[in-house]
């Protein structure tokens, strides 16, 4: 499995993680906090702020992947746990992580080869690490990831008894709605593309008025869990021509290419070929990091992430070391929200 490693130049303590969506804490979704780095500083503000921070001429590339179940209890060896259920691979078999009951608190790292999950009538097989047959664990100790067989109405048991993926820091458990955007219309992401949620139809009525075009790519989420040093597996994307034809437009004419995620930024820097954003799709391995930069995206709406995550070197490659360093530094300071349901920050540099 390829490994990356903590940018040495990010150094922070994360902050409280958000336990409830902010419908659930009594806010609008366009009523979380927006922290907005620049080069000229930081402005704290709330994300329906948003266009007075863009400028006409510029453009959203916001993903569209919907939210499904992927998360089931399920039994191993006789002993419960919670089994994560991602993209379907070639052959219909799955890609699956194994983690504790009740609440997916940790991976599980002790499987191996030919165990056997069993889900109601369903029965999943390990087969083999994934992505590569040598991927393991970042820390030594075991698999994480898994290629699996699927015997059995696995896509029905998800349906009638599956779940939104969740970690042990929420309080509770939250419906699927919870975990769509008003942009997710094709399901297939194991996990939000949460940088997105925020979004409303009123705030979306309000940019497309003040000239900002929005330039819908598709990546279907993989898991998020990394480990620390783990960088991201392979996602299945698709650009389509009327965005990519969007996107080199705006850069024609002087406007920003703004990616709203990380997920979005990783589809539409797949889509790069000569510097120009052309058509395309299937499944991306493109990691994107302050040694491989991004070619087109100018700037990052997205939440905040843990200090050894993937995620973090993303930003960095986007917006720079030195406004990302800024701009954690004010969000650990001013008490913002982590994760899928807390605060965001848009990065302009």
């Amino acid at each position: 499995m390829t490994t990356l490693h903590e940018s040495p130049g990010i150094r922070f303590e994360a902050a409280a993680f958000a336990p409830q969506p902010a419908e659930w804490r009594g806010l609008a979704r366009d009523e979380v906090r927006l922290l907005v780095g620049t080069p000229q500083g930081i402005t704290h503000a709330r994300f329906q702020d948003l266009p007075q921070h863009l400028r006409a001429g510029d453009v959203l590339v916001v993903n569209n992947s919907a939210t499904v179940a992927g998360q089931i209890d399920a039994v191993l060896h006789g002993r419960p746990i919670v089994l994560h259920v991602s993209a379907e691979v070639h052959g219909g078999d799955r890609v699956v992580e194994l983690r504790s009951a009740p609440d997916a608190a940790r991976a599980l790292l002790d499987a191996k080869v030919g165990d056997v999950a069993h889900i109601g009538s369903a029965r999943v097989t390990l087969s083999s690490p994934w992505p590569t047959a040598e991927a393991s664990s970042p820390t030594g100790r075991g698999n994480r990831l898994w290629r699996a067989h699927v015997a059995g109405d696995l896509g029905g048991e998800l349906q009638h008894a599956g779940r939104p993926i969740a970690y042990g820091y929420l309080d509770r458990r939250y419906p699927l709605d919870a975990y769509q955007t008003v942009f997710g219309t094709r399901p297939g992401s194991a996990e939000m593309a949460s940088a997105g949620r925020p979004f409303t139809d009123s705030l979306v009525t309000a940019l497309i008025s003040k000239g900002i075009a929005f330039a819908p790519v598709t990546l279907h989420t993989g898991f998020s869990s990394q480990e620390a040093g783990e960088a991201p597996g392979p996602e299945w994307f698709e650009v389509p021509e009327s965005s990519a034809r969007q996107i080199n437009a705006a850069r024609t004419g002087g406007g920003r290419v703004i990616a709203v995620g990380t997920t979005a930024t990783r589809a539409i820097e797949s889509a790069v070929r000569d510097g120009v954003v052309v058509k395309a799709g299937g499944w991306t391995h493109r990691v994107i990091t302050p040694a491989a930069p991004p070619a087109v995206v100018d700037g990052l709406i997205t939440g905040w992430h843990d200090p050894h995550a993937s995620h973090l070197l993303l930003v960095e490659a986007v917006a720079g070391r030195g406004i990302t360093q800024a701009a954690y530094d004010e969000a650990v300071a001013h008490g913002y929200l982590w994760h899928e349901f807390g605060d965001s920050v848009l990065l302009l540099p």
